[in-house]
């Protein structure tokens, strides 16, 4: 039998807004309408001050300053806030590289294969994830944890604001039945009102609903809203497949002052991403060693391979000898986070799958390993010297 999926809705909270107040102080605790103000203009977001009289998002500015007069009215700054967006990304990828980005501010990530690695605790996975982001940004995030993508998401929004949710499968029913139907993601305005003609206002009612008067009403569409209604919900995490590079990296509790404690977390980074760059059939052939110093100096080395590989010796080789340059020529080497990198990929080609470019058959015995066992299971020994990260 298999172990339930964990999944993690983030949202940002007021994302452009909260920037905003951020960087301009003088904002703070005042309605912020992002949006510029003019007779087609709308709005992008708002800060929760400007909430409460009714401000929403895609509202058009002249409505929203017709019931917020004092509402201040900023413009729409996007390179910005794609800055910090990768910094919240950045985050998501120190936990688990499934990650399904919904916009610049929001994103789920299935953190099943990643839960052993931080002792099988999906809240402490939630509440880490908002210390790093809140640490690197400033900002805040709701967090929804949940055994699926619909109830992840729920979770974050019934958190909200500075909110974090886990909705257990023994919560379910009682969470989601006293809901407006309008709660579940696929019911839409028309769907609602259909509803509404029947007697069925809340997602209780949906489930306990006559299966053949729902078609009826909704046609082939009522059987989906139905599983939705009891909280069922198949879909997977779906990263970007077509990647440009595969990494890990880790920041760590207390900076690391000694080559001896980097190359062991650089060797445990290398299974990573190997285990990652086999698993999708790939080959890269440049490597890249992030190193950060506090409290955020960042420094990035890159180096090409002889041949293109997949093997996690090739990618650890590289990188252990780019960090031992970078280590020798800094007075004071200490290290915050250290990343590692593969780019410039290609298919692995099928006769060679198991040279020695590609994967050794220490890999593939790892990978079959951690596959049946879960991640982790099986590690190069230099690894268990690493300490846990925060």
């Amino acid at each position: 039998m298999t172990s339930p999926r964990a999944i993690i809705h983030v949202d940002m909270d007021a994302f452009y807004a909260a920037i905003e107040q951020l960087d301009n102080p003088e904002l703070r605790g005042k309605p912020v309408v992002v949006g510029q103000l003019g007779p087609r203009s709308v709005v992008s977001t708002c800060s929760y001050e400007a909430r409460p009289f009714g401000v929403r998002s895609a509202m058009p500015t002249v409505t929203a300053q017709r019931l917020c007069p004092e509402a201040i009215f900023v413009p729409v700054r996007m390179q910005r806030y794609r800055e910090v967006s990768e910094r919240v990304f950045d985050a998501f990828g120190e936990v688990t590289p499934e990650i399904e980005g919904l916009s610049l501010d929001e994103a789920f990530l299935d953190v099943t294969r990643s839960l052993r690695l931080f002792g099988n605790d999906l809240a402490a996975i939630g509440q880490q994830l908002k210390r790093r982001i809140y640490e690197r940004t400033g900002l805040i995030a709701s967090v929804g944890l949940a055994h699926n993508k619909l109830l992840a998401k729920l979770a974050s929004e019934l958190s909200k604001p500075d909110g974090l949710l886990w909705l257990k499968p023994d919560q379910v029913q009682a969470t989601l039945d006293p809901l407006p139907v309008a709660r579940l993601w696929t019911v839409g305005k028309v769907a609602e009102t259909n509803l509404q003609r029947i007697g069925i206002r809340t997602i209780g009612e949906l489930r306990r609903a006559d299966a053949q008067r729902l078609t009826k009403t909704l046609g082939n569409h009522a059987a989906t809203l139905q599983r939705l209604a009891a909280g069922i919900d198949d879909r997977p995490v779906q990263g970007d497949m077509q990647e440009k590079s595969i990494s890990a990296e880790t920041t760590f509790d207390s900076d690391l002052d000694t080559l001896e404690q980097a190359v062991t977390w650089l060797a445990r980074l290398s299974e990573r991403v190997g285990e990652r760059t086999r698993s999708q059939g790939l080959l890269g052939r440049t490597v890249t060693v992030k190193l950060r110093k506090p409290p955020f100096e960042t420094h990035t080395r890159q180096i090409r391979l002889a041949a293109p590989s997949a093997a996690t010796d090739s990618v650890y080789v590289a990188a252990r000898g780019l960090l031992e340059i970078w280590w020798q020529g800094e007075p004071k080497p200490r290290l915050r986070l250290l990343g590692v990198g593969l780019s410039g990929f290609g298919n692995v080609p099928q006769e060679d799958m198991f040279g020695s470019t590609v994967a050794k058959p220490k890999d593939a015995l790892a990978d079959a390993i951690n596959r049946r066992f879960g991640g982790g299971s099986l590690v190069r020994g230099v690894t268990l010297k690493s300490r846990p990260t925060r």
